[in-house]
């Protein structure tokens, strides 16, 4: 089976619109709605109107903004409410002090419940930038999810990825497992990210593995820091045109007929 996502959903109207462009016209299945993001109503409204749009959530934390204020969360945000990028000291945090970790847990708490009050049904739960391969924040997902029908994530597990992940991706796979969450078997899109142009996903199509396989993008009508400062170099609006691209339909039909979200595959 394969999953054909677009990440970043609700971060500007120019991704928003895409989202909705290729789904109806191209082979997009699903989408991870960011619930704090700028453009994040617009994107629930859009959701509304595509009911076979699956959508899950985006949990941003790091790069991006929060859902709770600053003032509930100081050791997490800036006064503004947006997290910073310095992952590895943060990941640190997070597992070594309790107040920071605290703090986390009312944020992912937060974020949930914003996707609760939504509306839609909460297809799969996945980490801006991949966040959730750490250990704390997985646990956290898991314990919090519980309460708001999670029943699906991400594994960002790609063919031949890199080494040093191997570690973080096989207790990832063995937490889910254990936790009874449904995930896909492999990733396309993530050495390529923001630079799945038509090329590139044919060439990923053409050798894409067995299992449940989800192939995600960043798609966007215009590219570049117009959709986000820490992404001038995206090619957002290749990556829309090959999703709506004839000669991918044609591929993605012939090497899996099989498509849909995780709600399509916890149904079969």
């Amino acid at each position: 089976m394969l999953i054909v996502t677009a990440d970043d959903f609700g971060l500007h109207g120019d991704v928003n619109a895409a989202v909705e462009q290729a789904h109806c016209d191209g082979i997009l299945n699903a989408a991870s709605l960011m619930v704090s993001a700028p453009a994040a109503a617009d994107a629930v409204a859009r959701a509304h109107r595509l009911p076979g749009l699956r959508v899950g959530l985006h949990l941003v934390l790091a790069d991006g903004w929060s859902t709770l204020p600053w003032e509930s969360i100081p050791d997490l945000v800036d006064i503004d409410g947006r997290f910073g990028d310095a992952m590895v000291r943060d990941g640190l945090r997070f597992a070594l002090f309790p107040a920071v970790r605290a703090q986390l847990a009312l944020e992912i708490r937060a974020q949930f419940e914003a996707f609760r009050q939504t509306g839609l049904t909460l297809d799969h739960v996945n980490a801006h930038k991949h966040f959730h391969l750490h250990p704390t924040i997985l646990g956290l997902i898991l314990r919090i999810g519980r309460d708001y029908g999670l029943r699906a994530m991400r594994l960002p597990r790609e063919v031949g990825g890199a080494v040093f992940l191997r570690p973080w991706l096989a207790l990832l796979r063995r937490r889910l497992e254990r936790a009874g969450i449904v995930h896909n078997d492999f990733v396309l899109g993530l050495s390529d990210s923001g630079a799945m142009d038509e090329a590139a996903v044919l060439a990923a199509l053409d050798q894409l593995p067995p299992g449940v396989v989800e192939m995600y993008l960043h798609p966007a009508v215009t590219s570049g820091a117009r959709i986000g400062a820490s992404m001038p170099d995206y090619r957002h609006a290749d990556e829309l045109a090959a999703l709506l691209s004839p000669r991918v339909r044609a591929a993605a039909e012939r090497v899996a007929p099989r498509r849909g979200g995780f709600t399509d595959l916890l149904t079969a």
